[in-house]
């Protein structure tokens, strides 16, 4: 006897007796505790395994020369594209992206593959020094569990997100051992509504990733620092103008991604970019070393006032006496982390932009409070703080996520001693960002495509519609060359519609015929054969493209049109028509659905 049938018979009778004993929204709750235990697990795994590398390479290879950093970025690449290609055999997407697209237009289906190639790609290229993150990982194949466990429960799409939405909370309570800036990060990323349905298995599934974490890892934390030096009100302009610097370092972090992903894209092959990729990233960990891997020591060194320890070996030793070569290098890491990052995995890599965004702000926080203490005009302020409050500013400005920056920081700290100067310069940065950039990395791409979810609940319905629900194809299809009793007898007769597109012999919409329009010549037969098609034939008042207009797009069409139908044109060719009756009839089903 086979295992599967077994299997599936003994799901069968636990789905009977779930069904029987435990209500819809107690079971839920409990695949929320279930959903964020699995998402700590990976998150643990991840972190064990990358640290397995670093420490065997620093071991083993490291201590040679410092020529190694040209080849291993090189090496950790060359076997995530042999994974890739011969394992996983899809490309390598970005891990928050991936899981909105699946929300908004795959109803929170992820494939199970997507649970193990994080747990493989992201150690081998942090570890071989890829200057990215291992959140973005985590929280994918958390996303990816959730997911499969969910549709192996018969959970149905809208609790299968918000359990998505868990796993990603459950990840990163796990990684930074913070359960509330977790909960805030899946309200604010997956823009959840924040109701006592969603809240309960946020919370829950929060604190069984945080208590994974501290049953295999025990109380390491990845920040060994407590403010010591309290907030002074007359600080408060320098943080402000903190807040001004992440917002643009923000701005240049995100314009700096697009545009060096763009320019891997001139190359065809996936070998170039891995070597060019892979030599770059060489170069940079060369000059700068706190570039390799994730970068949570050079933080730690810089909150311990320890910038030499921070910035390791360079070709500049010699000169790191002098203050001001100290704060150049730190501000080159301000730079260069962008950059590295990208390269990463614009080459081929796998890896998350949360915790290169923590490095960047540690950077720039750390060096604006040492020009301000050696400006030589008498003011002091505090380089530990200004070094966490930097981070906050990246983490707001970048990922458009200014609550989970002020909670997430002030969590790690042990306190809320900082809280005021975390909301001032998270709030300037986000501002400042968001005004010049309406989207981040995360949602960038989404936007252009319709599919992106957000607060606003008529724009989130639309991105999660689809234009094949609701283009109807029974309409008759009329020639030019036509004459009106051709017309009448062939299609007017056999339709129930009013209106008649008008296409070429090779499919071509060029234009319509309203019934309307028809009405008082269609009993004078004497017309029949004295009239065409083209006497009656009219522009459509708008034209809908299959594969480009979002839906929002499309009902913006219709709203400013004014019309009921609309033709939908796919690669040049009439495909139907989509009619406003119908739209709004699946917008109204798909917003029930939607609404808690």
């Amino acid at each position: 006897m086979s295992h599967g049938p077994y299997y599936r018979r003994l799901l069968a009778r636990f789905h009977k007796w779930r069904y029987r004993h435990i209500s819809h929204r107690t079971f839920t709750q409990l695949m929320s505790v279930l959903v964020g235990f699995l998402a700590g697990l990976a998150s643990v795994t991840l972190k064990n395994t990358t640290y397995f590398i670093e420490s065997s390479l620093n071991r083993g290879v490291l201590f040679l020369s410092s020529e190694v950093y040209f080849v291993l970025p090189v090496l950790g690449l060359t076997l995530v594209y042999l994974y890739v290609k011969f394992v996983h055999r899809e490309k390598l997407e970005h891990a928050i992206s991936s899981i909105l697209f699946a929300l908004s237009r795959q109803k929170g289906v992820i494939s199970a593959k997507k649970i193990i190639t994080p747990l493989v790609t992201a150690p081998l290229t942090v570890g071989f020094g890829g200057s990215v993150g291992l959140l973005g990982p985590a929280v994918a194949t958390g996303a990816a569990l959730s997911s499969n466990v969910s549709r192996l429960m018969h959970i149905n799409s809208k609790d299968r997100s918000l359990l998505i939405a868990c796993a990603s909370a459950g990840a990163i309570a796990s990684i930074f051992q913070a359960p509330i800036a977790a909960i805030i990060f899946a309200v604010e990323v997956f823009s959840l509504d924040l109701t006592m349905l969603s809240m309960l298995p946020l919370l829950l599934a929060s604190i069984s990733g945080v208590l994974t974490s501290y049953f295999f890892l025990g109380d390491e934390t990845l920040f060994n620092f407590a403010v010591e030096e309290a907030f002074m009100v007359e600080d408060t302009v320098y943080y402000i103008l903190l807040g001004m610097g992440t917002a643009v370092a923000s701005v240049y972090f995100t314009k700096m991604y697009f545009r060096i992903i763009d320019f891997f894209k001139r190359f065809k092959s996936p070998k170039y970019k891995l070597l060019v990729g892979g030599l770059g990233i060489g170069v940079m960990l060369y000059f700068i070393p706190p570039l390799y891997g994730e970068g949570f020591g050079f933080i730690n060194s810089l909150l311990e006032g320890d910038h030499l320890k921070a910035l390791g070996t360079t070709p500049f030793d010699a000169y790191t006496d002098q203050i001001w070569v100290v704060i150049g290098l730190l501000f080159g890491i301000t730079i260069f982390k962008a950059i590295a990052m990208t390269t990463t995995f614009a080459a081929g890599g796998a890896g998350g932009i949360f915790i290169p965004t923590m490095v960047m702000g540690s950077a720039l926080g750390n060096v604006v409070a040492k020009v301000l203490n050696n400006s030589g005009l008498g003011i002091t302020v505090s380089e530990a703080n200004f070094t966490l409050v930097g981070m906050a500013g990246l983490i707001a400005g970048v990922l458009h996520a200014p609550l989970t920056a002020i909670f997430l920081i002030a969590e790690i700290t042990g306190g809320y001693d900082l809280f005021v100067p975390l909301m001032i310069s998270a709030a300037m940065s986000y501002l400042i960002a968001k005004n010049t950039l309406d989207h981040s990395i995360y949602t960038r791409q989404l936007a252009a495509i319709g599919a992106l979810i957000s607060h606003d609940k008529d724009q989130t319905v639309l991105s999660m519609m689809e234009l094949d629900d609701v283009i109807e194809t029974d309409f008759r299809a009329v020639h030019q060359e036509m004459t009106l009793g051709e017309m009448l007898h062939q299609s007017v007769a056999k339709s129930t519609r009013n209106i008649f597109p008008v296409t070429d012999k090779d499919g071509k919409l060029k234009g319509i015929v309203l019934l309307d329009d028809v009405r008082e010549f269609m009993f004078d037969m004497s017309m029949y054969d004295k009239i065409a098609v083209d006497s009656f034939m009219q522009a459509a008042p708008e034209l809908i493209f299959y594969g480009t207009d979002t839906m929002q797009e499309v009902m913006r069409k219709f709203h400013e049109s004014g019309a009921w139908n609309l033709p939908v044109i796919k690669e040049g060719r009439y495909l139907g028509f989509v009619s406003k009756s119908k739209l709004l009839t699946a917008y109204r089903r798909k917003l029930i659905n939607f609404a808690p």
